[in-house]
């Protein structure tokens, strides 16, 4: 009996002792839940209310620091540019401006070019870094990217720098010119001379003022708000017009084929001027006794039925170094032959931008010796191609037939799609050309 009281005895006191180990513990679970965690201290303790909130809305990239230089909150744009790696800023020129602003409270910023990580690429990202207390202990980053804003800069500078030589050299010529006349005066060939070179740089200048305005304009104004079918073989028929008398004088043979039944969506004064920038291209790059060709057909795309407008000529062709720059404003293969056939360079620019206006794009095939195609392609004003067929014996809708349709009924082309064209796509066969005088 004494043996089983001791061992009850025992028990007892072991299952008091297990009870108290387990309160203990209990208790010290619950006081280690309530002490506040590293992130609640960055985002609820200590971020001031509605902070969260509005950083998520800036576009700036924003980086909160703590006293020890921490990261307590930061955007994805931030982590996106590189600013932040490791939970730690990782730009030191940063760094160093929160430090200093942390220890007097005084606002910074500053510009600075960061190297791109990750992309293999050796230009510089432009930055425009704000820093600023925020409250007593953290210190707000704010990261403005200029990287696109200066290359806008830059080809506004440039765009300027070129316009600027452009005039300067038929508005010197014109004055120079006029001074010979004036001495001049007294020889009526040495005046007649002067007075034909006159007229041909008053011709230049007014050329380059009036592509400068067409520039401008296509690429201020939405063309598609007074957008029409146009017939294509329309639009040819100006394009050749424009330059029949330069053909004439240089033997050139136009020859088209395959524009028939073909109409594209847009704004026509502006096509018109594209088409007849590469016909007039064409001619004035090529050789005497040579043939331009202009031919059209409908292809399949992606988005939607597409119309191409090739032109091809024999001329010496484009270099591959030059390819990929000639639908650069003011840019010339060969400066002085432009200069000669009157050329402003801007006339690809102009072609290039409306085709992107109007959802398509042009392309350039080229070989030296061999010539160039460049090929205009544009969404098919499809609605057009319905009604003729329908006409030729298809049933007819008559909400289609009722002359007043809008522009969803009248436009059944893609959106803007951008496809390149290889050179043995290029070469595929267009519908045989008809010659014309």
């Amino acid at each position: 009996m004494n043996v089983d009281a001791a061992i009850a005895a025992v028990a007892a006191i072991a299952g008091c002792c297990t009870g108290v180990i387990a309160m203990l513990a209990f208790r010290w679970s619950e006081r280690e839940q309530a002490k506040p965690t590293r992130t609640s201290l960055h985002t609820d303790a200590v971020l001031p209310p509605g902070v969260d909130t509005v950083l998520s809305v800036l576009r700036s990239s924003a980086v909160v620091l703590d006293e020890a230089d921490g990261v307590v909150k930061a955007s994805s744009a931030a982590y996106a540019l590189g600013l932040v790696r490791g939970g730690k800023l990782a730009v030191d020129p940063m760094l160093q401006m929160a430090r200093d602003t942390r220890r007097d409270g005084e606002i910074r910023q500053v510009e600075l070019d960061l190297p791109r990580r990750g992309t293999g690429r050796g230009d510089a990202l432009a930055v425009s870094a704000r820093v600023a207390p925020l409250g007593s202990r953290l210190v707000l980053l704010l990261v403005e990217d200029l990287t696109e804003a200066r290359r806008i800069e830059a080809v506004r500078r440039d765009f300027v720098a070129n316009v600027s030589h452009e005039l300067k050299t038929p508005v010197g010529a014109l004055s120079l010119l006029s001074e010979a006349v004036m001495d001049a005066s007294d020889d009526p060939e040495a005046v007649n001379r002067f007075a034909g070179r006159m007229q041909t740089e008053a011709t230049r200048l007014t050329s380059l003022v009036q592509e400068l305005i067409d520039l401008s304009r296509v690429q201020n104004d939405n063309p598609l708000e007074d957008a029409e079918p146009v017939r294509v073989d329309e639009l040819v028929e100006e394009a050749m017009d424009r330059c029949r008398q330069q053909a004439s004088s240089k033997s050139i043979t136009m020859a088209v084929g395959g524009i028939d039944d073909l109409h594209v969506w847009g704004n026509r004064s502006q096509l018109a001027g594209a088409l007849g920038n590469l016909v007039e291209n064409a001619v004035n790059y090529s050789p005497a006794r040579t043939r331009v060709g202009i031919a059209g057909r409908r292809v399949p795309a992606s988005g939607g039925t597409m119309i191409e407008i090739a032109v091809t000529d024999q001329g010496i062709g484009i270099s591959e170094k030059d390819r990929d720059r000639i639908f650069e404003r003011f840019y010339r293969v060969d400066p002085a032959r432009s200069r000669a056939t009157g050329g402003t360079g801007l006339g690809l620019a102009i072609v290039k931008h409306v085709a992107a206006s109007h959802g398509g794009e042009v392309t350039v095939w080229s070989a030296e010796g061999q010539g160039s195609t460049f090929t205009l392609r544009l969404p098919e004003a499809g609605a057009v191609r319905d009604r003729d067929a329908q006409r030729d014996g298809a049933a007819a809708d008559p909400d289609d037939l009722d002359g007043e349709d809008g522009p969803y009924d009248t436009f059944n082309g893609p959106a803007v799609t951008h496809h390149h064209t290889s050179p043995d796509a290029l070469r595929a066969p267009y519908p045989a050309p008809e010659v014309l005088p």
